[in-house]
């Protein structure tokens, strides 16, 4: 018994040093092609003080007087930095990119929150404040703000608040009514895995359908995440399983320190506590109907995370001065991570100059 516990404990602590090893928390710089720090390039992870409590952010682009982008991750609170190591999607080529992690997520996560300032509202208030920061700091009168998912509840909101302050708003899986979304993706769940014949799946689903109101039941939610990726519709269309997926490769990243990384998941789920049940709720279709900028939305095909119908028939009925809908025929939930080119494509010949030219629907 005694060799047992010994070898148990020379193992954790050969991981732990692993984990040190692999973890210096450093941001890699942007390289020229004889390995140098390439010259006007920004790479940098940040922390600074947004409505009285310190946040932290990655700042990246090749050159720094490119036009400035700020993403807005998903979740509630899933920061989707550490995904660029597996799906490079290019955004520093041609911006430069702030991913700042949110109030109560990853960078931005603390153990002595209050939990009163985990808010929609205060969500809101802290993107336009970051908005105001990187217009300062890097000369800008206005920037490009680009959401996804979760995110795009929160930056879809801020842009119809202070629509002066961007150049536009580009939405990627943009969140309608969710809580109709949630209906549409069991149903469609529980329709695949009849057609696979899966019976063991489908008794499991019809045991735990999704309520009509919140929140929703904890039997539907921890089925979720797992059949979605089982049938391809979840984070990645390719995307299997969120082990191997998302869990990984958060650990993988060496630009995390091991308490960030560990902060990830200790703020997602503080996030989700504490925000999921208002996102679930608002009808964005009702609460925000007109944007007075270009509003671009991008769209998986294979989305039912958040459903690209639902979004399609969201941006239909938006009233804005230029507007464009994308459809990313391999793409489920991240046609940024997915179909990169295709993205840097619409952003270059559509979003900087104003156009809807290749737009599917105008």
């Amino acid at each position: 018994m005694l060799i047992i516990i010994s070898i148990i404990l020379a193992c954790i602590i050969i991981l732990i040093g692993v984990l040190l090893l692999w973890s210096p928390g450093k941001p890699n710089p942007i390289l020229d092609k004889n390995g140098s720090p390439l010259l006007g390039s920004i790479s940098e992870k940040i922390h600074i003080s947004i409505n009285g409590m310190e946040q932290g952010m990655f700042i990246k682009s090749k050159d720094v007087t490119n036009p400035v982008l700020l993403f807005l991750h998903g979740g509630p609170g899933m920061p989707e930095y550490f995904l660029t190591k597996s799906y490079p999607p290019g955004l520093e080529d041609f911006f430069t990119v702030c991913w700042w992690e949110r109030r109560g997520s990853g960078l931005s996560y603390r153990a002595d929150i209050p939990p009163e300032t985990m808010t929609v509202k205060q969500m809101i208030s802290d993107t336009l404040e970051v908005t105001n920061y990187l217009r300062h700091r890097f000369g800008k009168e206005k920037i490009y703000l680009m959401a996804h998912s979760g995110g795009t509840f929160f930056g879809i909101q801020a842009a119809a608040r202070a629509p002066e302050l961007y150049n536009a708003y580009i939405g990627v899986s943009q969140m309608s009514h969710q809580l109709k979304s949630e209906r549409l993706a069991y149903e469609y769940m529980v329709m695949q895995f009849k057609e696979n014949r899966n019976t063991k799946m489908v008794r499991k689903l019809e045991k735990a359908p999704p309520t009509l109101n919140v929140p929703l039941p904890d039997s539907y939610m921890l089925l979720r995440d797992k059949a979605m990726h089982s049938l391809g519709i979840g984070t990645t269309h390719g995307m299997k399983s969120v082990v191997f997926g998302v869990f990984f490769p958060v650990w993988q990243n060496r630009e995390y320190t091991i308490g960030e990384k560990i902060n990830i998941w200790r703020g997602k789920s503080f996030s989700s506590n504490l925000l999921w049940g208002e996102m679930l709720a608002t009808d964005l279709t009702k609460q925000v109907t007109e944007l007075d900028l270009p509003v671009y939305f991008c769209s998986g095909r294979y989305d039912y995370t958040v459903s690209s119908t639902e979004a399609k028939s969201y941006f239909e009925n938006l009233q804005a001065p230029k507007k464009g809908f994308y459809t990313f025929e391999h793409s489920a939930h991240s046609p940024m991570f997915e179909e990169p080119e295709k993205m840097l494509n619409i952003l270059n010949e559509d979003v900087l100059v104003g156009a809807n030219n290749l737009a599917d629907v105008k």
